[in-house]
Formats: C-alpha cells, sequence, structure tokens
C-alpha cells in the first residue's frame, strides 16, 4: 500500500472514531443524521469520492483499497454506513455504465459530496427486476415516467435517482431522474428497526419528463445494468457485515476478559471460549472471501457468483457473530450500556440490501448450473 492510501485511511478512520462515533447517542434517540456535522466531516476526508475515478476528481481507489475503509464505517452506528455504502455503490455503478455527458454532470459534484445517486428500484405492489409497474414512455426527445417507489435509501440527500422502469412490455430500462424534476415527489416512510437515521423513502412519478439523454445506456439495457451494479455492490454488503461482525467479536473478547463470576473472568470458561472461536472463525472466513473478490474485480474480472455467496454468507456470518456477542455480554447485552444491542440491529439491514436470500442462492445456482467455476489464490499460485 502507498504512503498516500495509508494517509488517507488513516484520517478517514480518525473522522469515524472521533467525529462520527460519538454521534451513536443522539442519532439512536433522534433517529435522525445530523447532517450539518456529518456531511462536512465526510466531505473534508475525501469519502465521498474514494471510488469515483481520478479524471472525475476521485481517489480512484481499487476495491482492495476501498473494502477496509467501508468495514470500519460497519463498526459505528449504522445510519451513516447505510448512508456512505449507497452514495459510494452507485457513484461507482455510474462510472462504469454511465455515458461521458452523465458522468461529467454528475461525478465531480459526487465527488465533493455535492451531488449524490441514489438506486429506484423496489416498487410496492412488485418484485424486482422485470416485475415493474412503473414505466418510462417515449415522446419525441423525452421520456415520461410514471411509477411509484419505495424504501430508496438516501431518498433524502439524493441530488439524482437511478430509476428502473418498463420502456415496453417486456424490456426494462435506466434513467437518471434529478431530484427536482416536476412531478416527482419524495416522502419519508415510517422509522426502521436499525441503521437509525438513514431515510429509505418513497418516490411517486406523475408524467415526470427527462430528456432522453438520461437513459442509461440503450433501451432495454436496465437489467445488465442492475445485474453490473448488484454484483460489487453485493461485495460492499459483505465488507459491512465483516465490519459490524469484527467490532461484535472485539466487544465481546474486552467483556470476556472483564467479566468476573465466581471469581474469575468469564473468558476463562470454555462454553466463552467456543463462542469467541466461532465469532472468529467467522470473521476470518469472510475476510479471506472479500480479499479473493475484490482481487478479481481489481483485475478486471466479472464475479457473479462469488457476489452472491460472500452476500450470503456475510450476512449469515454477521447473524452469527451478533448472536454470540449477545449470549457472551448476556443480559446487560440486552439493554443499551454496550453497542452489541445496536449492532445487532444494524447487521439485520444485511438480509434485505442488495437482494434477499432467495435472490443470492438463486444467482449462485443459476451461475454455476450454467458452467460458471472459481479461479481461487491456489489456482493463481499454481499458474
Amino acid at each position: 500500500m502507498s504512503d498516500a492510501y495509508l494517509k488517507l485511511r488513516a484520517t478517514i478512520f480518525a473522522t469515524i472514531w472521533d467525529v462520527l462515533d460519538p454521534l451513536e447517542q443522539q442519532i439512536e434517540e433522534t433517529e435522525k443524521i445530523p447532517y450539518d456535522i456529518v456531511l462536512p466531516a465526510l466531505r473534508e476526508c475525501g469519502v465521498f469520492g474514494l471510488i469515483v475515478p481520478q479524471e472525475y476528481g476521485g481517489a480512484g481507489l481499487s476495491m482492495v483499497q476501498y473494502l477496509p475503509i467501508l468495514s470500519e464505517f460497519a463498526k459505528i452506528q449504522g445510519g451513516i454506513r447505510a448512508m456512505v455504502h449507497v452514495h459510494n455503490s452507485f457513484a461507482h455503478a455510474l462510472s462504469e455504465i454511465g455515458s461521458e455527458q452523465q458522468r461529467k454532470e454528475i461525478l465531480p459534484g459526487a465527488a465533493t459530496g455535492e451531488k449524490s445517486l441514489a438506486f429506484a428500484l423496489t416498487e410496492p405492489g412488485n418484485g424486482t427486476g422485470a416485475d415493474l409497474s412503473t414505466t418510462a414512455r417515449r415522446d419525441g426527445d423525452e421520456y415520461v415516467v410514471n411509477g411509484r417507489k419505495w424504501l430508496i435509501t438516501n431518498s433524502d440527500i439524493a441530488s439524482h435517482f437511478l430509476v428502473f422502469a418498463k420502456t415496453s412490455a417486456k424490456e426494462v430500462s435506466a434513467l437518471i431522474v434529478p431530484r427536482d424534476t416536476p412531478g416527482f415527489t419524495i416522502a419519508p416512510l415510517p422509522e426502521t428497526m436499525g441503521c437509525k437515521g438513514a431515510e429509505h423513502g418513497e418516490l411517486t412519478f406523475q408524467d415526470v419528463r427527462v430528456p432522453a439523454s438520461a437513459l442509461v445506456g440503450a433501451e432495454g439495457e436496465g437489467g445488465a445494468h442492475l445485474e453490473r451494479a448488484l454484483e460489487i455492490s453485493r461485495v460492499f454488503i459483505a465488507a459491512s457485515s465483516l465490519g459490524t461482525a469484527t467490532r461484535a467479536l472485539e466487544l465481546s473478547l474486552k467483556y470476556a476478559k472483564e467479566r468476573v463470576t465466581f471469581g474469575k473472568p468469564i473468558g476463562q470458561r470454555q462454553a466463552i471460549q467456543r463462542y469467541l472461536a466461532e465469532m472468529a472463525a467467522d470473521v476470518y472466513a469472510l475476510r479471506g472471501m472479500l480479499a479473493d473478490a475484490a482481487a478479481k474485480w481489481d483485475d478486471g474480472r466479472r464475479i457473479p457468483a462469488e457476489s452472491s455467496l460472500l452476500k450470503q454468507f456475510g450476512l449469515e456470518a454477521v447473524g452469527r457473530v451478533t448472536d454470540r456477542a449477545l449470549l457472551v455480554h448476556g443480559g446487560i447485552g440486552y439493554t443499551r450500556k454496550y453497542p452489541i444491542e445496536r449492532l445487532y440491529r444494524d447487521a439485520r439491514l444485511n438480509w434485505l440490501e442488495e437482494g434477499t436470500p432467495t435472490i443470492q442462492y438463486m444467482v449462485a445456482a443459476r451461475e454455476l448450473l450454467n458452467g460458471y467455476t472459481f479461479q481461487d489464490a491456489f489456482d493463481r499460485v499454481a499458474g
């Protein structure tokens, strides 16, 4: 790792723990992120441009460099992590699937945090993918968008939305819709179980007109764009699972050394030692899987099976780790005295982001049945 990268990472880590982590109680109680503090802090240390290409004003980090930073965010209050994840994930997606005009218009502002792109796919009355009711009808040099979306993360701060809509009976396309477009309204949804403060709003499009240049790629390419964007974003969710699991393990190790019953620390008891070892095994396995997937992506390879398996293993691993962390802490862990209670709730969002478990199993199995094979570290060394 270069000195410049190590300095950047150290600066961001200092911001995470010195500026952002102390906001946990305020955010949990108010269910609002104090953007007047959080956004300037993130802008100052360059978080919003980490994986935006350098030619558009970003840092252009590789995935091997970016994932440890995202994992560190997942150790603190989950609403902040969710905001950072969504912004960076879809800024990166636009850099890969957007036109040069779209990249020049949005990415420089995204790199500074002045602009942000949210992902508008999920609908209240439909599933995902081809099962959409939102439509985008071509009318001369414009598209007219009608429909509804919900559970759209960062809907309260996004300047642009990547909207997936039907452009024909069978074709799904992607369009970029600016926040202030006439006919486009945004409303909040009820508060969430965890990741407090991160807004997941409802979008309504009523005869919303955008220029034909808002189309990403060609009509009917929405499915391909969706797969490309979600492929690496699922790896990001796994990295978030790693960060949460790592902190739960760290807190549990500390508590096991400090908590004394019957005259000795509970960490000396075999039952607790087993919990800790099982937690460490999940963390270790997830770290290795992430390193493999990140290296492949940085080599320019597609990772459709790896990303879904990683996302699935990550959510299962952080589920097991936070379960055991609660058992190590006992009854006091169920209170807000320690962060375990919040980490437990925050981690459950990972079940739902970027596709449910059934979707991950389906994607991975489909790839394998179609002949997809893994090239792992042993193959690379042997080659």
